[in-house]
Formats: C-alpha cells, structure tokens, sequence
C-alpha cells in the first residue's frame, strides 16, 4: 500500500492525443467568403453608400411630391366631371403648340385630370403634363412627366440621381456596378454571420447591448443584415433588370425561357406603315372624322373599353397615332393588381384586342411586380416604407463595417491563399460557377478582376519587402 504525499503535486495523466479534425467545405470556405466580404466591402460600399441614400430619397419622394404638387393634383370635388373630350380640349388651348398623347383621368374624387402632350419645350425624355380640375375646366398647372409611373420634377430628379448621379451612360455604371455586387455582399455576410459560432440562438436575430466595442457593431450589423438580406437580393436582382450590360443579358434569357411580356395589338387594318397620325388631331376627339378617318371620340372609346372588361378606376389613355387606335390601360399596380389593356378601333369604337395581366407567362409577371416593387408601387405606402426601411438599413451596416475596419486597425482581412483550403470538390464547381456570373453580369466580373489584381499586388509587395527585410538582418548580423 502507498500512501499519497498531499504536499506533492498529483503527477497528471497524459491524454492520448487527439486525431486532429477534419477540415469541412466551410472551415475551408470561410476565409475565402471572409477574404472577398472584405475587399468588396471596402471597394464597392462607397458605390452602395451612394445608391442606398438616394434610393431612401426616392422611397420618400412619393409622398413628397403629393405635397410640393397638391395645388397640380388635387382639386374639390365637384358636382359632375366634365368629358374627357372636353377636358382634353381645354388643355390642348392652354398649350396650344403641344400634341395630346394620352390622359390619365383622375383615378378618385378630387384628383385632377392630366392630359399628356408631346412638346418641344418640355425635358428630353419626358411629356408635359397639363392638370384640369375635371368639375370645372380649370388648368391647375403644367410640369414635365417622366415614365409609366407619371413622375414629376422633383422624383424625377431623385430618380435621375440614384439612376446615374445624372451623368448619363457613364453614371449608370455606377448604378450597375452597385446592384451588382448587393447580392454577392448580401449573401455572403448572410453565410458569414449564420456560420459563426454562438452561445445562443437569439444572438442570431437580436443585436447585443452593453458597452461600444468591435463586438458589439458587429452585432449590429450580423443582425441587421440577416433581417434585411432578402430585400437586399430582390433589390439587387430588379436593379440589374435595367442595367446596362447585365440587364441585355436578363432579357435574353428572360425571352428565351418565353418570359417575354406579350404586347397588345393596336395597329388599324389597312394603316400605311410609319403613317404619322399626330396630323389627324386638331380636335378634340368628340367624335367626327379625322386624316385618319372617322373618329367616334374619345369618351365613346374609353366607354368601349369599360365594357370590354376595363373597369378599373385607374386607367390611362393612348390616343390613336401611327395607324393604331385607342389604347385604354389599368395601371392599378397595388395589389391586386389591375392592368389589363384594351385596344379600340376608333372608326367605330370597335375592340381590336384584348391583353389580360392573367394572361402575361409567369416570368413576365414576376418581372413587373419586381420592378414595381422596386420603384415602390406595388404595394403603396408599405411598399415605400419598406423601401425606406431597407436603404436606412444598408447605410448603417455600411458604415457598421467600414468602423469595424477601423476599430481592427490596420484592418488586414483573412490570410491570403484562402482558396487553397477549400477542397477540390467545392473549388473547382465555385470557380465554374463564378467564371458563369462573372460572364452574366460583366460589371461584376471586372471588378472582381481588379480586386484579384490588387490583391496579387499587395502580396508581391509584401513579399518584396519581407526579403528586404531578411537580407538587411543578415547584413547586420554579419
């Protein structure tokens, strides 16, 4: 029998050692998500800074243009609404030198008529609009018009920032190189921060509290990113829907998996082909005959239009031109949505075609609500403060990060040579894949080009300077 002496240490037993682990695809994924986060959002966050700040603009514009414009939209409502025919008359002597294209009849009571015009004098790539009280004939103003959505000078103008910083060609590159890497940023912070080890689950969704620290704006910026990533991705993939490269390459696909948006047929039998006829319109299409032909006006148009199914309260109003009718459109985009159209013979009100939105193919659908969305009319005001909500959302998990660079001063991202880890079996699938998106969306693939590029320099760099280093010390030893 042995008796322990309790004054010497107990000799500790030696553990076998340990197998080590086996590394994971993510183990071996992780640097290289960490290392392209990093230079992506040091690079590419100035552009989506920008984007983000202008895009919470013109989520806001909408109901700042129902203020600085109530005199233009908004009238009292009145007793009966004169014809269309006559209000359209009524504008067309208020500008005379201007040529009716369309109307857009007030969609509720106390909304003003507005009757389109192409005009010399009007903004390059917009209509003016000319605003008649429909109760009493008034003209409550003229502004320039800008797209489907009708926007006036000042989302205009918010629009033209946050489309191409009002710079043209060159300014939608900026727009573009913005949409996209969004989702590539999005998704892989989405990767990075569910990947991350943690004590508990609500650390997942919730941001912590307690003192500033690193940790903590980390929090803020995981969490917040994790709410707000798929509304990152949607507005990322709508965005590159008008872009300029990636988006020619979106319709190409788009109509070769038959998702084209199908188109209303309005041309007249018999119609000369490039006949003009804005020469037939010196009236006001309250019936009689035009160059054209006869004309049974444009209230007896819209009428045929209601019984062919337009019904509704929304609606907009081509007036025929070019050989073609009438066209009479919904353009209720709110769910749910309202925009079939309607094409009308204006010799004798007849309907030459029909197009139902139920008709549209699925892709085509999903593309106009996603661009709808985007714009912020989908859905109204939630829509808009959705909006609002995720680009006041991106600006802070900017600059989130762009302080917790700083705070890791000198802010070195993941060890280079991330690539090496990942195993053959994910890498060369990835860089399959990569090569694929890079091709799809060129403005990413240049960049990501240039990103390499400097990543090669800064390695040579440093290589060059650690030799430097190692042969001064030698020197000096010797």
């Amino acid at each position: 029998m042995t008796i322990d002496d309790p004054a010497r240490p107990e000799t500790p037993v030696q553990e076998p050692p340990s197998a080590p682990r086996k590394p994971t695809a993510w183990s071996g994924l992780r640097p290289l998500l960490l290392r392209l986060h990093f230079y992506a959002g040091v690079l590419v966050a100035p552009f989506l800074l920008v984007a983000a700040l202008s895009g919470l603009l013109y989520a806001l514009s909408y109901q700042a243009e129902k203020v600085v414009y109530a005199h233009e939209l908004e009238v009292p409502v009145g007793d009966a609404a004169l014809p269309l025919s006559r209000q359209v008359d009524i504008a067309r002597g208020a500008n005379p030198d201007g040529t009716v294209t369309a109307v857009w009849p007030g969609a509720e009571p106390g909304a003003t008529t507005r009757v389109l015009m192409a005009d010399p004098d009007a903004p390059e790539g917009t209509s003016l609009a000319v605003f008649v009280d429909p109760y009493t004939g008034d003209v409550r103003g003229q502004l320039p018009s800008y797209g489907s959505s009708g926007a006036l000078p000042l989302r205009t103008w918010i629009d033209g920032l946050h489309r191409d910083l009002h710079l043209g060609e060159f300014g939608r590159n900026y727009s573009e190189l913005a949409a996209s890497w969004l989702w590539v940023i999005a998704l892989g912070g989405l990767l990075l921060w569910i990947g991350r080890r943690r004590k508990n689950r609500r650390a997942l969704f919730v941001p912590e509290g307690g003192p500033a620290s690193r940790r903590r704006t980390l929090s803020w910026h995981g969490s917040v990113g994790l709410w707000a990533a798929a509304g990152l991705v949607l507005l990322s993939a709508t965005g590159l829907t008008w872009s300029r490269y990636a988006g020619e390459n979106i319709g190409t696909v788009q109509d070769g998996l038959g998702g084209a948006t199908p188109t209303l047929t309005a041309t007249l039998d018999g119609a000369p082909a490039g006949s003009d006829g804005h020469e037939g319109h010196g009236g006001g299409h309250s019936g009689g005959t035009t160059a054209q032909g006869p004309d049974v006006g444009l209230d007896r148009a819209v009428e045929a239009a209601r019984a062919a199914g337009i019904d509704s309260p929304r609606i907009s109003v081509a007036l025929p031109a070019d050989g073609k009718g009438y066209v009479v459109k919904e353009t209720d985009t709110q769910f749910p949505l309202e925009l079939d159209s309607v094409a009308v013979d204006p010799a004798d009100g007849a309907v030459l075609d029909r197009l139902a939105f139920a008709d549209y193919p699925l892709l085509a659908k999903l593309t106009r609500i996603g661009i709808d969305a985007h714009m912020g009319v989908f859905l109204g005001l939630f829509n808009q403060l959705l909006l609002a909500a995720l680009a006041l959302a991106l600006v802070l998990m900017i600059l989130w990060g762009y302080r917790m660079w700083w705070l890791r001063r000198p802010g070195r991202p993941a060890a280079r040579g991330a690539w090496r880890k990942v195993p053959a079996t994910l890498l060369l699938p990835l860089a399959a894949v990569t090569a694929l998106v890079a091709w799809f969306v060129p403005l990413l693939g240049i960049s990501l080009l240039l990103f390499l590029a400097v990543d090669f320099a800064l390695a040579l760099t440093a290589k060059v300077r650690t030799r430097a280093r190692v042969k001064a010390s030698g020197d000096g030893a010797a």
